[in-house]
């Protein structure tokens, strides 16, 4: 894609004089997936199809941090969430369901959801307003600073957060696999 970008111009012409780079063309292809995965994985009614529509979106939004140049972004949104995260998610449920693409685990949206939906597209849209008009300047973070915050002094709290929801989660599994007496 960089080699392609690298050969227009400045900025090429779609649909007559409005002028638009390669990349807000990217982002915005980007954009439209991020948001036909997102309706999907809400809209299917199997939960094993509702991670795997999941897991798209976050592939999906990994290549948006790669393409806003945030590469470490991008690398942990890929590690941890595309794959870590769906791992852990079909693994907890072929853990806890007899037959995950049977109806037994339907989901699908009710009318709780939709409601919760209307009210959050009427936020936002009534916020659209309060955007602000000048260009904000961004703070760069360094990952070496960032690291040494995260794992520093309050490295053993989140360790101890860690294994608290380890607890969590083998105490779900433990309270609905069959058999239990």
């Amino acid at each position: 894609m960089r080699h392609l970008y690298q050969r227009l111009p400045e900025g090429m012409s779609v649909l007559g004089a409005t002028k638009v780079s390669l990349e807000e063309i990217a982002f915005l292809a980007l954009a439209v997936v991020a948001l036909v995965t997102s309706v999907a994985a809400l809209l299917v009614r199997e939960l094993v199809h509702t991670i795997l529509w999941v897991s798209v979106f976050f592939v999906d939004l990994a290549a948006i941090y790669f393409l806003l140049e945030a590469p470490f972004l991008g690398v942990l949104q890929l590690g941890v969430y595309a794959g870590a995260v769906t791992v852990l998610l079909l693994f907890g449920i072929m853990l806890t369901r007899k037959r995950i693409f049977s109806r037994d685990a339907v989901t699908g949206l009710g009318p709780i959801p939709l409601a919760l939906a209307a009210v959050t597209f009427i936020f936002l849209v009534a916020s659209i307003g309060e955007f602000p008009n000048a260009p904000i300047t961004l703070q760069t973070y360094a990952p070496a600073l960032l690291s040494a915050q995260l794992f520093g002094p309050d490295g053993p709290w989140l360790l101890l957060l860690g294994l608290i929801m380890l607890g969590g989660v083998a105490g779900a599994i433990y309270l609905v696999r069959e058999g239990r007496e």
